[in-house]
């Protein structure tokens, strides 16, 4: 199964993978949380902890992020601060569908989006939403449309003058 490789990023023992499925309900909310993704992609790029990760915009308005972490505390720490907090509570009215996956593996590779979507069904969570869709629970939406996705490689420190 192919993997997407990591740039930039030392090989560790192991890693916390983070996947999030969302989708929004409604156009009308599209510009509002592309900039709030946009702000919480800036973020997560200079995210202690972050090793690397990519975004995937699917069908029917449905967004799949895959992360990788030096543990889950980091990503909790990107999480609960920032542009990712504020965006967070808006989630719940814009999205009729939305689940989480969480698991540790021994390399640093990123999974295929095919091992996201199955891990996401055998082993996510779905999380709170206002307005539920059918397929939010049980997850019986679509398997993600592959595309190549949105590389989100981990921002350099910038030099200190």
């Amino acid at each position: 199964m192919a993997r997407l490789a990591l740039l930039g990023c030392r090989a560790r023992r192991v890693t916390f993978i983070s996947i999030t499925r969302l989708r929004i309900r409604a156009a009308r909310f599209l510009p509002a949380f592309l900039i709030d993704t946009w702000l919480s992609m800036r973020q997560v790029k200079r995210a202690a902890g972050y090793r690397g990760g990519a975004l995937l915009a699917d069908r029917d308005r449905a967004y799949w992020t895959m992360t990788a972490w030096d543990d889950a505390a980091a990503m909790r720490a990107y999480m609960t601060s920032g542009a990712h907090r504020r965006a967070m509570p808006k989630l719940m009215r814009w999205c009729d569908q939305a689940s989480i996956a969480h698991w540790t593996q021994d390399d640093g590779a990123l999974p295929d989006w095919h091992e996201a979507d199955r891990r996401m069904r055998d082993e996510g969570r779905v999380s709170k939403v206002h307005h539920p869709a059918a397929g939010h629970d049980p997850m019986t939406f679509l398997s993600p449309r592959v595309t190549a996705g949105l590389d989100l490689s981990p921002r350099p420190p910038s030099p200190r003058t």
